[in-house]
């Protein structure tokens, strides 16, 4: 499966009433095992894109503080938002200020929207209704990245680390954010 592969599934499992990570179980349960792979590995890369320091001030302001569990959380949800979402999130993450959700939350006290815990484990789950076991996808999962040639050298650059607690840094680079999730006053 490739990007767009990956997005059309995506976009197309929106239009359910049901919750996004149940219904794309139930879409990639319908595949072979190895599409069920190439899904796992286009979301791992598009997660691993995203896994730099300022889209991790994103969701420490979001959420409250972010923990490395929950930035994993994080990212999956940017994923589950689609991709227009999520190139504007990979793009300048003070961006998620003006979705509508981030903006609802941020003014109800909400500091779960985007953590999308569920989403992480879509792969598996459908793995799982295909073989009756979770442990196969695991082994399978190995198996198939071990076997990978990259296409890309990876790049484990996540920018400049900053202080999160640093209000005047947050506000500094996530100016929209750090006005829906900080209070006003002197830093």
């Amino acid at each position: 499966m490739d990007t767009e592969g990956f997005w059309r599934l995506l976009d197309a499992a929106k239009d359910s009433d049901q919750p996004l990570d149940i219904v794309i179980v139930e879409r990639l349960a319908a595949l072979p095992a190895d599409g069920i792979l190439a899904f796992e590995e286009c979301f791992s890369r598009l997660r691993d894109a995203v896994y730099r320091w300022d889209v991790w001030a994103a969701a420490y302001l979001i959420g409250g503080g972010c923990s490395d569990d929950r930035f994993d959380d994080f990212t999956a949800g940017l994923v589950a938002l689609g991709r227009e979402w999520y190139e504007r999130a990979a793009a300048c993450p003070d961006a998620l200020a003006e979705h509508p959700a981030v903006r609802t939350a941020a003014a109800t006290g909400d500091q779960s929207v985007i953590f999308d815990e569920d989403f992480n484990f879509v792969s598996s789950r459908a793995f799982e209704r295909l073989t009756g076991d979770v442990d196969d996808f695991w082994e399978a999962w190995e198996v198939y990245t071990d076997a990978r040639i990259p296409t890309e050298e990876g790049d484990d650059d996540m920018g400049e680390p900053f202080d999160f607690s640093d209000t005047q840094q947050m506000r500094r680079r996530l100016p929209r954010l750090a006005a829906l999730h900080l209070s006003p006053g002197p830093d």
